[in-house]
């Protein structure tokens, strides 16, 4: 059966779709839903089906798959890093929420969902009212991976028309919440001693 096609409203998405959505992820559903980048492949962290699918999707095992989780807050972070330096913080806090992915190092936390000896977890708190909205409901990060185009042009697939054409038969739900970005996520390594930028994407003017 093909995926669902939900359109969902930027700044005020429905309550009642969230929920519903909130209802399949933690079911172990796949979605696609806009971020403040580039839209992604998401699933609930503590489903470990929805991980399996999406790492089967992108033909790679759980601990060698580029995945990142998309948080609520710098609290919420915190459940999933060892402790932050205080120089690190202080950059989160100022860019965040925004298009930004830091590179963390990982508790023991993220080896046992991962299943691996993952040490380092891309975290990210995106500035989007339908990524915050989903969020709280399911009261937990998500996993995440963007969706890339085979195009040799545009790395990314940006229209929801045409990401619903190459996947429906891959995901349960994808969300049109408009076009979305060509560009990713500006990625900070920050598990040395220093900040150190590895892809300059959204924002970056802003470190």
């Amino acid at each position: 059966m093909p995926a669902e096609f939900i359109q969902l409203h930027t700044h005020h998405p429905d309550k009642r779709r969230i929920q519903e959505l909130a209802k399949s992820l933690i079911e172990g559903d796949v979605l696609i839903i806009p971020t403040d980048s580039v839209y992604a492949l998401v699933c609930h962290l503590n489903n470990k089906n929805g991980m399996d699918r999406i790492c089967r999707l992108l033909g790679k095992k759980p601990g060698k798959a580029d995945l990142s989780l998309l948080c609520r807050d710098m609290s919420e972070v915190s459940n999933y890093c060892r402790q932050i330096p205080n120089a690190v913080f202080k950059l989160m806090k100022h860019v965040l929420p925004g298009p930004f992915t830091f590179i963390l190092t990982a508790n023991n936390s993220i080896s046992k969902l991962f299943q691996s000896n993952k040490k380092t977890v891309g975290i990210r708190v995106p500035d989007s009212d339908i990524v915050q909205s989903i969020l709280n409901a399911i009261e937990s990060p998500l996993v995440s991976s963007s969706i890339h185009s085979e195009d040799e042009i545009q790395d990314y697939l940006t229209e929801p028309e045409e990401i619903y054409e190459v996947w429906q038969h891959k995901v349960d739900f994808i969300i049109d919440g408009g076009a979305g970005s060509n560009i990713p996520s500006t990625v900070i390594d920050c598990t040395g001693d220093e900040p150190v930028l590895i892809r300059e994407g959204l924002r970056a003017e802003l470190l």
